[in-house]
């Protein structure tokens, strides 16, 4: 089947989820119900009767969709009565969606999505009624092995095992936390947890247990009895600091949090328990890793991979030693008779296993119990019960994986081959403006989540799909080359129309071809992606016509600004000459300015002359949580304050700006000259659910 265009919605599990083959049939099923309507218009009430009609409702093979040539069934849906059908809207609509507004795209998704799982649940348990049995005809899909997930934020439905051993994490490791021993251990037989989360506290340390250091502990409000503005400044700081470490959040708002929907809850505790669980598995951080490679076109492959991924490889080169016969490649279904489990450990710890072994056992629920039971004998968490495993939860079994690395790798501590990981440092800089740039792309919410800027950007597909997101209908699709790619001059097309692009958009390309970027050229992939990111900025400030009247913003008018606010503000000696003064490493200018757009946020008790090295560590860490904790999506680091990094001065100089001037009344920038006017603007200075960078929305 051809390419004929990407889909792009902004849930990431539903763009991650479902095919774009299946994205596609729906949104021209979408397209087709709300052209019908003899208003024009697909409303939310509309759609139990709209999605009954899509006969069967489930998204198959063309030759499934051929043989449904039968009347759809009458009544409100396939196997749902009227007041299933009221249950699936009430389950799937948000705060801001009601039954007489239009449907977009994403909430006729979500419906679809919901109702698949129940009438796949309902053909369970009744033994296959014939609207189950359409479902089950097209269990195959990706979209039905979605809905069959036992956890997932699109569904609205929570696993008492994840909750139950998440819980169980955050007892342990925030335990002698002053501020939140007295609320620890939480019980994971209620749902306390959502509630002790509403004031923003255990998030933000969370956060701070997995990456040390992201969050500057002076910025978090601890009082005992926070107020809604305290409680939101708490929230809107965890957001934008879990961006800053991968976590993706594009679908969750500061109100989420504040209401405590467990679902949102759950899946950000999720995605940053697995971030710390993970942060080793890599080899930087674990040179030892090598040892899975042969070859320096294998350790290239393994520096592509995902820490999942390499889990996964890890696991295989250890049941290789114990001369286990199957490959694992899954979390799930593969390790669900525990035999992988049984074999890994005893490679890993054979002097504390324990007779009856695992093998011997035939049982599986008594067998994952006698594993589990190794694992503590080797000091292991659990993070899982035996069921768990015989279940094949993915997340748990995870987390059980990562646990199991962290404790006891296996790994020779003397590297051998030296030779594979010559190129593997890189110097500071380099390292930290890659962990930028693909942090950034991370929350713009594209479809593909990269964990290498040098080896996952190569073949140009990711780079084509940032260039869409920031630069609407530039790419041209039909002639993109979707991965997997496995011809060099494939992924060479990729990277021409890219290039080709940039210059569109007046970047400076000299001395850099498609193959540069195949080839994995540090250096130019670098400097291509920080003109990505600049354009993006530049074009999100220009987009708040209101205050640009239209006019290409420049580096020049973000310095201005940020100086004027400043001097405004009445600190007439606190100035920047350019986004290289050296002496913005004391950092006090950007608390100045901090302070200037949001007199309240800066606590000048926290705040240093910024003379000693130390003092000028303190406040660039307080400068960047602060600005996260007003609401401004950042990704430096304190070191790029302190060593005065003129990219990241710009896009945080920028941000900062956007933040100030995309609140409900603002200045524009005329007024400068003299001709102040206050503006009222419909966007809000709260993180909505789909902003990424700066704000989503206004990339549009």
């Amino acid at each position: 089947m051809g390419f004929d265009g990407l889909v792009v919605v902004s849930d990431p599990y539903l763009q991650r989820r479902f095919t774009q083959a299946d994205l596609r049939a729906l949104q021209a099923q979408y397209a087709a119900l709300r052209d019908a309507s003899p208003s024009g218009r697909l409303r939310m009430r509309d759609l139990p009767a709209a999605i009954s009609s899509l006969r069967g409702a489930t998204v198959s093979a063309k030759a499934d969709a051929e043989k449904e040539n039968s009347a759809p069934e009458p009544g409100p849906g396939p196997g749902l009565t009227d007041e299933e059908w009221a249950s699936v809207l009430k389950a799937v609509a948000r705060a801001d969606e009601r039954p007489h507004q239009d449907a977009s795209f994403e909430l006729f998704l979500r419906v679809y999505a919901e109702m698949q799982l129940r009438l796949k649940a309902a053909g369970a348990g009744a033994g296959g009624k014939k609207a189950a049995g359409s479902i089950a005809r097209s269990s195959s899909s990706s979209a039905v092995a979605f809905l069959t997930a036992a956890t997932t934020t699109l569904l609205h439905t929570i696993s008492e095992s994840e909750k139950a051993s998440y819980v169980g994490h955050i007892n342990a490791y925030l335990a002698e936390d002053p501020f939140l021993k007295s609320a620890l251990p939480i019980d994971p037989a209620t749902d306390h947890i959502f509630h002790i989360t509403k004031d923003g506290v255990l998030l933000c340390k969370l956060i701070n247990l997995a990456v040390p250091g992201t969050i500057d502990e002076r910025a978090i409000n601890t009082k005992r009895v926070l107020n809604l503005w305290e409680k939101n400044e708490n929230h809107t700081l965890c957001l934008n600091s879990a961006k800053a470490i991968g976590c993706t959040v594009v679908n969750i708002g500061t109100q989420d949090l504040a209401e405590g929907r467990p679902h949102l809850v759950l899946g950000l505790i999720s995605q940053i328990i697995k971030i710390q669980l993970l942060a080793d598995v890599n080899l930087k951080s674990t040179p030892q890793l090598v040892e899975l490679v042969e070859d320096s076109k294998e350790m290239e492959e393994l520096m592509s991979l995902s820490p999942e991924k390499i889990l996964l490889r890890w696991m295989n080169f250890q049941l290789k030693k114990g001369g286990f016969q199957r490959t694992v490649a899954n979390f799930s279904s593969d390790i669900k008779d525990s035999e992988a489990y049984a074999c890994l450990l005893n490679v890993l710890a054979p002097e504390c296993s324990a007779k009856p072994s695992a093998m011997s056992v035939k049982d599986l629920l008594h067998r994952a119990r006698l594993v589990l039971e190794h694992a503590d004998r080797m000091g292991c968490k659990r993070y899982l019960t035996p069921k768990d495993i015989v279940d094949g939860l993915p997340n748990l079994n995870l987390a059980f994986v990562a646990h199991i690395f962290q404790k006891r790798n296996g790994l020779s501590k003397q590297m051998k081959q030296v030779s594979f990981v010559d190129g593997l440092s890189d110097d500071a800089q380099v390292s930290r403006e890659e962990r930028s740039f693909r942090l950034w792309i991370n929350s713009l919410g594209i479809s593909t989540y990269i964990n290498n800027v040098f080896e996952d950007l190569r073949n140009g597909w990711v780079l084509l799909e940032v260039i869409d997101k920031i630069a609407p209908g530039s790419v041209n699709w039909k002639m993109a080359n979707r991965p997997p790619i496995k011809l060099p001059f494939k992924k060479v097309e990729n990277c021409n129309q890219v290039l080709k692009i940039g210059k569109e958009l007046k970047f400076s390309l000299v001395n850099i071809a498609g193959n540069d970027i195949v080839q994995g050229n540090k250096k130019l992939i670098l400097a291509f992606l920080w003109q990505l990111m600049r354009y993006n900025i530049l074009q999100l400030l220009k987009n708040l016509r209101f205050h640009s009247n239209g006019k290409e913003i420049t580096d020049n008018d973000i310095l201005a600004w940020a100086n004027k606010k400043v001097k405004d503000s009445g600190k007439h000696h606190s100035r920047m000459e350019s986004f290289k003064d050296r002496s913005l490493s004391s950092g006090t200018f950007f608390l100045d300015l901090l302070s200037a757009v949001e007199p309240r946020v800066v606590n000048w008790s926290l705040v240093t002359k910024g003379e000693k090295d130390e003092e000028k560590q303190m406040n660039a860490s307080y400068i960047i949580s602060v600005a996260r904790k007003l609401g401004c999506s950042i990704f430096l680091l304190p070191e790029d304050i302190l060593e005065v990094n003129q990219k990241m001065m710009l896009t945080l100089t920028a941000s900062i700006m956007y933040w100030y001037l995309k609140r409900p009344t603002s200045h524009s920038l005329d007024s400068e000259n003299g001709s102040s006017c206050e503006t009222s603007s419909t966007t809000t200075s709260d993180d909505s659910a789909s902003e990424s960078s700066f704000d989503d929305n206004a990339a549009r």
